[in-house]
């Protein structure tokens, strides 16, 4: 997942989601309110029971809008109270972990697709397959939704929502240089560069040097071996070994330092997702390339007509691979109320809850049926679907979540990333590194 704040865009499908209504059928939305079918077709205790529920993707806001969605829950089903856990986002995967670990009491968490392949493997979540055979809002669930929850023909949670890059600038900044909005790296970094006055306060670029620093340089070195990548395997080429192993690699590692160095505030070495929002809120930075979750906080704090949005950048190739990942719903393999569990995660995500829930939080929605809603058609919204109508620019590469280092990749690069981009270590040491971590990964996959 998508993820937000960490989530790598691991690679999918775009926003065109919304309009593509490739799935047959019309689910009901009322269903998983309070109906037997929206149980997966299993029949309720009639007892009173307990669901204690982990959020991984915190923030204060998005807590409040489950809390309203839960209350709704409860006041249909009676019989069913619902415990919400909310730890601090930086600490919440690693709460998730400590709890599964333990064996502690937990129906529902949150899985993204960064820690769906930790937790399967571990054999802490219940595959739902058998469950939304009779649940009938599945059928409206866009492919790419599918995608992101399952592992080895295995649905492992129930999308809640998923993030695809786009590039937000300063439209009024852009205007006093006279740059045209950047269409690839190169112009990207040069826009940068060019935007960047110290003396003002001012840079071109909102980078990421904390946690989720990945991203980016992930995404450039991706693009930059465009024409080689294994879409089946997309840390990899065709021939087998890493992306980070050839001269294009370096060539946009390159490019990566030169944007930190000539175009970022020198503290972003250490910025998470809320440091780089709020540097481009705040007038400090021009660009930021982020989620729709960082829409509200866009439109909350700058005048909007000062807000422009772009397509992701391309590579050489003129091409570029986009990016869609997600978090959503799971229950613990060794709940002792997976029914009930299962009737939540059915009424979260029906496509009236999912559609409202998206749209307080800044997602996409996962049902086709949201592509009538009026708010994703929005300017907001504009270069997420001009993406998705151009499906042979913009490639949509799966999401490559199969190996159980995914969710330490975000770390490891981190790290190393830091390093690199203090000078203590070279390019060609940092790529060897990057690349050695993911050949292992292939070779210890079991």
């Amino acid at each position: 997942m998508a993820a937000k704040k960490e989530k790598t865009m691991l690679l999918g499908a775009t926003a065109g989601i919304l309009l593509m209504g490739v799935l047959a059928g019309c689910g009901d939305n009322n269903a998983g309110s309070s109906s037997g079918e929206s149980n997966g077709g299993k029949s309720d205790t009639g007892k009173k029971v307990t669901l204690r529920m982990i959020e991984s993707l915190t923030s204060p806001a998005r807590t409040t809008v489950l809390n309203e969605m839960i209350k709704k829950f409860e006041d249909a089903n009676p019989n069913i109270k619902v415990e919400l856990i909310s730890p601090p986002f930086d600490q919440a995967d690693n709460k998730i972990k400590t709890i599964l670990g333990a064996k502690q009491d937990l129906d529902v968490l949150e899985v993204r697709d960064l820690t769906v392949s930790e937790f399967s493997n571990n054999g802490y979540l219940e595959p739902l397959n058998d469950y939304v055979k009779n649940w009938p809002d599945y059928a409206t669930e866009v492919d790419v939704a599918k995608t992101v929850a399952t592992l080895n023909d295995k649905l492992y949670f129930i999308t809640n929502g998923m993030y695809q890059r786009q590039m937000f600038y300063r439209k009024d900044w852009f205007q006093e240089k006279g740059i045209a909005p950047p269409t690839n790296y190169e112009e990207m970094v040069a826009a940068a560069i060019k935007l960047t006055d110290p003396s003002k306060n001012r840079y071109g670029f909102s980078f990421r040097g904390g946690a989720g620093a990945n991203g980016v340089p992930d995404t450039i070195i991706l693009n930059y071996n465009f024409n080689n990548i294994d879409h089946d395997d997309s840390m990899f080429l065709k021939d087998g070994k890493t992306m980070f192993s050839t001269p294009e690699a370096k060539q946009a590692l390159e490019l990566y330092v030169k944007l930190y160095k000539e175009g970022s505030p020198k503290d972003s070495i250490n910025w998470g997702y809320q440091e780089q929002v709020q540097a481009f809120t705040s007038g400090v930075t021009g660009i930021l390339l982020q989620d729709p979750d960082a829409i509200p906080a866009l439109m909350e704090k700058m005048d909007v007509n000062t807000i422009g949005t772009a397509p992701m950048p391309k590579g050489p190739s003129g091409k570029a691979f986009t990016a869609t990942g997600g978090g959503g719903w799971g229950i613990t393999s060794y709940s002792k109320h997976k029914d009930e569990a299962f009737k939540l995660i059915a009424f979260l995500s029906s496509p009236e809850q999912n559609t409202y829930f998206a749209q307080k939080t800044a997602l996409i929605p996962i049902h086709s049926t949201a592509s009538e809603d009026p708010f994703f058609q929005t300017d907001m919204y504009k270069s997420l679907l001009e993406m998705s109508a151009k499906p042979d620019e913009f490639v949509n590469l799966k999401a490559n979540t199969k190996y159980p280092g995914t969710s330490q990749w975000g770390q490891v690069a981190m790290e190393t990333g830091q390093s690199l981009l203090l000078g203590n270590v070279s390019i060609d040491d940092t790529l060897k590194k990057w690349d050695q971590f993911w050949a292992d990964q292939r070779a210890n996959l079991k």
